[in-house]
């Protein structure tokens, strides 16, 4: 082992001191923390990329490596050994810098406990029983009950506690689960420790995947109980059937009835990642496990995965691994990592991209699911008490604020190639949406994004301090009503008729302590000159610039770099991508009734026919994009209106 240091922010261990070989890496800081472990093909080719010019660098990078004061790598024999190492050092010293995992702890498990003498199917969420043979994770627990309840009636196993068990054996007498048909251990007193053994081996394969081997041989023997007239038997196998039936429609059949494999499918943006772990046996998803990840430094893609693989493999026995992994992109390190993941399974395994056909299907709802999965972990985190009152007091800390900021406007602004431009506000207050208070401004003369951010904070801001609110609606230069006074405009597109009124007008006028615009330097420094004109330069004022999540302030030729765990930057990505979202519906919707308004001057064209032809060709640009003989298979669309509305469109 070598290690380097340096006096100061900008060290450098010299190039000559660092080998070519495979190894693994840690920084540290003055205090002997392990700040990031990482692998590398060619050590010093990978640590010459931390020691770029400071500037360069990626800004979480360029914190890490001046909180840093020294640098440690160790030389390893091959790739495959640097990322059990890695693996190894993550889980021993939790680097800071290291993606962070949460996994979802609410997912409860089957578990059969195989260890035990008559072992016994149970729910729970304790990974660490001895033995044990695990599956799932399930939504619900009620879902775990509901296989189990349907289970013991193919495959009669115990369910009584350890202690029932083992009253029930030593005095003779059946357990009480056992009595009312509950349990099908040795405790009832009908089956032997041996026979009882093999239900349960024969439980455990149905479980894994060997369903089809059940479901040949209790339809055999339903059919032989039948030609023989023995019906009462007949009917205790064909209840069998139809429990194995009832399980196996609970876990769609997705995939070849040979597949094995686990399937991953990941959303993620600047700051975290959520991951939906399909787990495939037998073409079937038996299981999905849930994992949010936090992001420290800029990772993504293939890295991202590699970390994935690593944890959730590093602890798994050989019947976990299987024969297949699908992930939606390959690490630099695949092949390393499956001869890694070959060596704890003992056969081959094979790490693939889903790229069609029903494992692409698969990966699509996987990858949906994390979407939502990551959405829900942002709305929680925002939604807590006490995490919200940790952001505002850490933005008021970022930004120097007098006071924490209580209400907060973040502004977005959204064109199609420059038409149809639109700027939403949304309000958040104690770190909350009202989504009663977001307003659409619409842009009719614009010259670019910062010329149309102008317009509106110059717009908005005239109303700070107004008390009019009985004011008649007034219209704006643009020729739009004033998002202000509109009696028309709603709040949030998810709410069903809310309308405002200028005298019904909600807080309006009401002040914020800061302003947020979606944007960097340019962006931010528009917005300060609307607050210079308007005379409001009390309000505090910021940018967050969507790639680096760099928050900017007016004057300023560097960003502030929030920590990418901080409850504030949290509270600003939450404003922004509100923001955004809102602006876009909007926008959409404006570009929807434009379309609606041009097809309804064409003779022949009523409501009912105008929405026909949305819905047919899915979107605007392909009803613009398509031809009359298209147009024409509309039903009731003959060639003379088509070749109108071919014509009409062609000519807006």
């Amino acid at each position: 082992m070598a290690r380097a240091t340096h006096p100061q922010l900008a060290y450098r261990p010299a190039p000559g001191e660092i080998p070519t070989n495979p190894g693994v890496y840690r920084f540290r800081d003055d205090a002997g923390r392990i700040l990031y472990v990482g692998k590398a093909k060619n050590l010093r080719a990978r640590l010459s990329n931390y020691f770029a010019p400071l500037h360069t660098l990626h800004e979480r990078t360029r914190r890490m490596v001046t909180t840093a004061t020294g640098v440690e790598w160790t030389v390893v024999g091959s790739d495959v050994e640097a990322l059990q190492l890695e693996y190894m050092w993550i889980q021993e010293f939790s680097p800071p810098f290291n993606v962070r995992y949460k996994d979802d702890k609410s997912y409860p498990y089957m578990a059969v406990t195989l260890a035990d003498e008559a072992p016994r199917v149970m729910v729970t969420r304790n990974h660490k029983i001895r033995g044990a043979k695990y599956f799932g994770p399930y939504p619900k627990v009620w879902a775990v009950h509901e296989v189990i309840d349907l289970m013991i009636k193919v495959f009669p196993i115990r369910t009584c506690s350890d202690s029932s068990y083992k009253r029930a054996m030593a005095t003779g007498r059946p357990c009480f689960p056992g009595q009312i048909g509950r349990c099908g251990g040795p405790c009832s007193g009908r089956v032997t420790i041996e026979e009882h053994r093999a239900i349960v081996d024969d439980f455990v394969a149905f479980m894994s995947g060997g369903d089809q081997r059940f479901t040949r041989q209790l339809t055999a023997r339903m059919k032989e109980a039948s030609a023989a007239m023995d019906y009462e038997s007949a009917a205790v196998f064909r209840d069998r059937l139809q429990a194995i039936e009832a399980v196996l429609n609970k876990s769609a059949l997705v995939l070849p009835d040979d597949t094995d494999a686990d399937l991953f499918g990941i959303a993620e943006d600047e700051l975290a990642a959520a991951v939906q772990h399909f787990v495939i046996r037998g073409g079937r998803v038996r299981g999905v496990r849930a994992t949010t990840i936090e992001k420290e430094l800029d990772i993504s893609g293939g890295e991202l995965v590699d970390q994935i693989l690593q944890r959730t493999y590093g602890p798994s026995g050989r019947a976990d691994i299987p024969k297949q992994v699908l992930v939606p992109a390959l690490p630099d390190d695949a092949a390393e990592l499956e001869a890694w993941l070959r060596e704890k399974r003992g056969t081959n395994v094979t790490i693939q991209i889903a790229q069609r056909g029903a494992k692409a299907d698969l990966m699509k709802n996987a990858a949906l699911n994390a979407q939502q999965a990551l959405l829900l972990h942002k709305t929680r985190r925002t939604s807590d008490y006490v995490a919200r009152s940790q952001a505002l007091t850490d933005l008021q800390e970022a930004l120097g604020l007098d006071e924490a900021p209580l209400r907060i406007e973040c502004y977005d602004v959204s064109h199609l190639s420059g038409t149809n431009v639109v700027a939403s506000m949304v309000v958040f207050e104690d770190g909350l949406p009202r989504k009663d208070q977001y307003r659409i401004f619409g842009v009719a003369q614009t010259t670019d994004d910062t010329d149309s951010l102008y317009q509106v904070l110059m717009r908005r801001l005239a109303y700070i301090d107004d008390e009019r609110d009985a004011a008649p609606d007034t219209e704006t230069a643009t020729g739009e009503t004033d998002a202000a006074t509109e009696p028309s405009v709603s709040s949030d597109p998810t709410a069903e008729g809310t309308v405002v009124t200028a005298r019904s007008r909600p807080r309006f006028a009401y002040r914020p302590q800061l302003l947020v615009v979606d944007g960097g330097k340019p962006q931010v420094n528009a917005a300060a000159r609307a607050l210079a004109d308007a005379g409001h330069s009390e309000i505090a004022l910021c940018g967050i610039a969507k790639r680096l999540e760099e928050v900017w302030l007016p004057g300023e030729d560097y960003p502030v770099i929030l920590p990418r765990t901080s409850e504030a930057l949290y509270l600003l990505q939450r404003l922004r991508d509100e923001a955004h979202r809102f602006a876009i519906t909007k926008q959409r919707g404006k570009r929807k009734r434009d379309i609606q308004t041009v097809l309804a001057e064409i003779p022949g064209l009523g409501d009912a026919r105008i929405r026909a032809l949305l819905r047919h060709f899915g979107s605007v640009t392909a009803l613009k994009n398509a031809t009359p003989e298209e147009i024409q298979e509309l039903p009731g669309v003959g060639p003379k209106l088509a070749a109108t509305i071919h014509a009409h469109l062609a000519s807006r």
